[in-house]
């Protein structure tokens, strides 16, 4: 039915999911018993900006293997919307500036 590979692939995901599962839930039922530093929690409140430019940087700055990141219509998108965040200071400007300049800007970029 499957194959060495597809069971290794099946194996590595239920570790994965059995690892995550683990370590919220030994927090999530252990850490009032384990209080953080305060300099442990001034370093979580980087995680989900961390987290965010991982995802975001790689989708705006496409690149492969041996190139340098290219320009393209997401990366000047996303400039215009962060200029828009530095004059407004509105997340949701943000977001809609920048996808409003993606969707006007994309038919007239170069491809």
């Amino acid at each position: 039915m499957f194959d060495d590979a597809t069971w290794y692939a099946i194996r590595a995901i239920l570790l994965l999911v059995l690892c995550s599962v683990v370590t919220r839930a030994a927090y999530i039922v252990f850490g009032d018993y384990l209080p953080l530093s305060d300099r442990v929690r001034s370093a979580l409140r980087y995680a989900p900006t961390a987290a965010l430019v991982g995802i975001i940087i790689p989708e705006v700055l496409p690149w492969q293997p041996g190139t340098v990141p290219t320009l393209d219509v997401k990366a000047v998108a996303a400039v215009l919307g962060i200029l828009l965040y530095m004059k407004t200071r509105n997340t949701l400007l943000l977001i809609a500036g920048g996808m409003v300049a993606y969707w006007l800007l994309r038919p007239w970029w170069p491809f």
